[in-house]
């Protein structure tokens, strides 16, 4: 009887694998094998700044010809023309590179302080609070959200409670310009190397108490720009100056102009952002600098 039972459920075991196997093929749901190479080539960080909830899913849309072949944004000109190989597809022309940009420079040193606060480290809850703990309403909370937020551990807090960006590491995602409550962050191409780090729309009187370095809305910039690059907008909430971008030829006049030296130049950004495992920290005993 044993034997027989063993038997028995052999051949039930045989009989349910046949049927499960032709099941299998059966309902079995054919997958595009681009989509795994596309999810090979593509950084893996699930930073959203293609518009689709991670790098799988922006494969998927890729491969369904339903997404763009350059929304990856991290991965730049390389990835996107490892994505146009793969698919068999053109490379148009790339889209210059793109970088995190802070629009404040009132630190700890220069904002001056509305009330302590000493609620949960995290910018979003503090702007709750008379929108943040600093006397001026536009300026960074200096709390660090975007600094927790960076997928590519890009942004780190300064000594004077402001971000600082690594422009190397930094992919131009996006997420910290949306994570941040006061819109202090902006993405700007790695051709602008001028920015007005103020916010502040309030008068100029009310401003520089908030500020010791706040725009003040003098016109000296918009005056003394010779393309018009910049001008003192206006809006129901106040006025600050403001660049055009696109007219901006990085002269540095406005810089030099500028009273309260809150318009400033930085120096010129490199074409590609580095990985981690490509960066130097130490000596290399190249002798190049001797």
């Amino acid at each position: 009887m044993m034997i027989y039972a063993v038997l028995s459920l052999a051949v039930l075991g045989g009989l349910f694998g046949v049927i499960l196997g032709a099941a299998e093929r059966k309902f079995a749901v054919e997958t595009d094998p681009r989509i795994d190479s596309l999810i090979e080539i593509l950084p893996g960080a699930n930073c959203g700044s293609c518009g689709y909830p991670g790098c799988s899913a922006y494969a998927e849309a890729v491969a369904a010809g339903e997404a763009p072949l350059d929304a990856c944004t991290p991965g730049g000109a390389q990835v996107e023309q490892a994505i146009a190989r793969i698919m068999g597809k053109e490379v148009g022309e790339s889209k210059e590179r793109e970088v995190a940009q802070l629009l404040c420079a009132g630190g700890q040193e220069e904002a001056a302080l509305l009330y302590n606060y000493e609620g949960i480290h995290d910018c979003q809850s503090a702007a709750i609070l008379f929108q943040g703990p600093k006397v001026c309403n536009y300026g960074c909370l200096g709390l660090g959200s975007c600094v927790e937020a960076c997928p590519w551990g890009a942004i780190q807090m300064g000594d004077n409670h402001l971000p600082l960006i690594d422009f190397e590491l930094c992919t131009g995602c996006g997420v910290c310009v949306e994570i941040c409550p006061q819109q202090v962050l902006k993405l700007s191409k790695i051709s602008q190397l001028v920015f007005v780090r103020c916010r502040n729309l309030d008068r100029a009187r009310e401003a520089r108490k908030a500020c010791k370095i706040a725009c003040i809305k003098c016109k000296i910039c918009e005056r003394t720009c010779p393309e018009g690059a910049i001008v003192v907008q206006s809006n129901e909430h106040g006025s600050v100056a403001v660049i055009d971008e696109t007219k901006c030829t990085n002269c540095g006049l406005c810089v030099e102009k500028c009273p309260t030296k809150v318009i400033e130049q930085i120096l010129p950004i490199t074409s590609h952002y580095v990985k981690k495992e490509e960066q130097v920290h130490a000596c290399q005993n190249c002798n190049l600098c001797q």
